[in-house]
């Protein structure tokens, strides 16, 4: 598999009207997980599309691995894997055969597709219905057989919204393991998702996008300055109050109380000063993770 990289500069895509991609602009490396994240209705999915040849953006350009989703839409999908948020499926067909199908249709041989179905099946975890017709399974088991379907040729880059969706969590830990190895092997994967603890334990790198735009970098950086909320809690929450007694700027929520830092180092040296007062601390963390707070804070200037 030769590495294969997604480059977006300057896309737009417009519905008459509704500007539902405004200014797109990143990338997105082989061997690595991105994550693009942004609220409902910021043009996820639209990008998406564009990305994986079924819609042709009105302006700017697109490269995966080298080619050009225009020019070339046969060998952009011979080397990308498409897995959507929702996929339909043939209700009368099996797992089995409906992989078997899609092997071919990408090209497969009558030897090699079903092959590589029992590999995908055994990869995915549906083993207990290869053999049953997909109108049986459930909503996450169809996302299982979704993310099958997207890596049946054996794809440099996938493309994955919201794949976490209807997952248990037993599922979606096995997904984050399997995404993780993808990547490992070389491949560029792209994952849109809201499921942002998820996203934050499976992926590298993050673009935001809002309004149809990708935020800039520099905005995201300098919005990681600021304070970032970590959670305290302690076996005795009066003692630990008292420790904190000085600071104006601490509040709480059900889970323990919460304290602004600046970095790492000073949050290394505010426990060490709880622990140094004889407070117990039982939990001391982030309150969020840094996707989670970056896309709120991001939500937060926006509706400034």
């Amino acid at each position: 598999m030769q590495p294969a990289g997604i480059v977006v500069e300057g896309v737009r895509r417009s519905f008459g009207s509704t500007h539902a991609v405004r200014e797109m602009t990143f990338s997105a490396a082989p061997g690595r997980v991105t994550g693009l994240i942004g609220p409902n209705g910021s043009g996820k999915t639209t990008l998406l599309l564009m990305l994986a040849t079924l819609l042709a953006p009105d302006a700017g350009t697109i490269r995966i691995g080298g080619l050009d989703p225009l020019q070339d839409p046969a060998g952009v999908r011979s080397i990308t894997g498409w897995m959507p948020d929702v996929l339909g499926s043939w209700a009368s067909l099996t797992t089995r055969a409906t992989l078997e199908l899609t092997g071919r249709l990408h090209g497969l041989s009558r030897q090699g597709a079903p092959t590589r179905a029992a590999e995908l099946i055994a990869l995915v975890g549906l083993g207990a219905l290869a053999d049953q017709p997909t109108r049986v399974l459930s909503r996450g088991q169809k996302q299982r057989m979704s993310l099958a379907r997207a890596l049946v040729h054996d794809p440099a880059v996938l493309l994955l919204d919201e794949p976490a969706s209807g997952l248990d969590p037993e599922a979606r830990v096995d997904l984050r393991v399997l995404v993780r190895r993808l990547a490992g092997e070389g491949r560029t994967v792209l994952v849109s998702s809201h499921v942002l603890a998820e996203l934050e334990e499976m992926a590298d790198d993050a673009v935001y996008v809002q309004g149809g735009e990708s935020v800039d970098p520099d905005r995201v950086d300098a919005l990681r300055t600021r304070p970032r909320l970590w959670r305290v809690r302690a076996e005795d929450h009066v003692a630990l109050d008292a420790a904190l007694a000085e600071r104006d700027d601490v509040s709480a929520d059900h889970l323990g109380r919460l304290v602004p830092v600046r970095d790492e180092a000073e949050a290394a040296d505010l426990l060490a000063r709880l622990v140094a007062s004889g407070v117990r601390v039982v939990a001391f963390a982030p309150a969020a993770g840094e996707m989670e707070r970056t896309f709120l804070e991001l939500t937060k200037e926006g509706r400034a």
